[in-house]
């Protein structure tokens, strides 16, 4: 599997720190500073392409919890942890959210979480980073890689936008290829509130 995955959702956390870590936001990188939980404002998005470019699927999923740490001296030491629920996959289409959520995709009772962990976090620019960890999903983990960029941020919430992909066929989730195209690419907006 490429080094390319969705979670990589935590990894946006970190970025968080790369673009308030530059010498003109060094006051903002102390503010905001400490532990955060990821609310339920989030939106986890995906997109499964379709051979011939007629629509694929897309959805996204309703239940998910993670906390991160912003580490204001060393951005590199601050750490994310998330999980969400394949249970909660909605597409508009209950014959495909049933699909989705049965043992051909992400047998969501046998595997009831899917989890990142961010490793390493690598600034790209100004607001943006590229984002290293582990993807757990099925009971098997790969190493995952995310794009982040650093939204709005307030004195106690930060919002970043997170994209990625991830080659489902690792995880054993390659149900409709070659109809449908090996990889999901995650659009995920997280907002994280200051504990």
């Amino acid at each position: 599997m490429p080094n390319h995955s969705m979670i990589s959702t935590g990894g946006g956390l970190a970025l968080a720190l790369v673009g308030l870590a530059s010498p003109a936001h060094a006051d903002a990188l102390s503010e905001a500073a400490g532990q955060y939980r990821i609310e339920p404002s989030s939106h986890i998005g995906f997109h499964i392409g379709e051979v011939g470019g007629n629509g694929g699927i897309t959805g996204d999923f309703g239940k998910f919890h993670g906390t991160f740490r912003i580490d204001a001296h060393d951005f590199e030491r601050s750490s994310v942890q998330f999980e969400l629920m394949p249970a909660s996959v909605s597409t508009g289409e209950a014959r495909i959210d049933k699909f989705l959520r049965s043992d051909a995709v992400f047998n969501a009772d046998a595997y009831p979480e899917i989890r990142f962990r961010s490793t390493k976090v690598t600034r790209t620019g100004d607001d943006t980073a590229r984002i290293e960890g582990q993807l757990t999903a099925r009971g098997k983990t790969h190493p995952a890689e995310f794009t982040a960029t650093v939204g709005e941020r307030t004195g106690r919430s930060i919002t970043f936008h997170v994209q990625g992909s991830v080659q489902r066929s690792a995880y054993g989730m390659d149900a409709g290829t070659p109809l449908y195209f090996d990889m999901v690419d995650f659009d995920i907006q997280l907002n994280g509130s200051r504990n």
